[in-house]
């Protein structure tokens, strides 16, 4: 077996061990959430986390991070996410920057 076709199987197999992992980490949020656990928002900064990282943006920095520095520099996409977050929570996307993660703020 070439050493491409083991890179992608040891890739599809790590795929299949994130697919149960995630699974896992929704039922475990869901009971925490439910039981009124702090656990429930460590997972639902993680899953934030993960989504950013999917869109393109640092692993360790939150979309919300990431949303209110794009939104100081205009982007669109940015301002709209960040004007929908604040009505959960005022000025969420700024509280949220994280200056030490992803892209430096300008």
């Amino acid at each position: 077996m070439t050493t491409s076709i083991r890179q992608r199987l040891a890739l599809l197999t790590i795929w299949l061990l994130c697919q149960i992992a995630a699974v896992i980490a929704s039922l475990w949020m869901l009971i925490a959430a439910l039981a009124g656990s702090r656990r429930a928002w460590t997972l639902a900064v993680a899953h934030d986390q993960l989504a950013n990282a999917a869109f393109g943006g640092h692993e360790d920095e939150t979309l919300s991070s990431r949303a209110g520095k794009a939104a100081r520099e205009g982007k669109r996409w940015a301002c709209v996410l960040c004007r929908l977050l604040d009505r959960l929570d005022p000025n969420h996307c700024e509280k949220a920057i994280e200056p030490d993660e992803g892209k430096p703020i300008a």
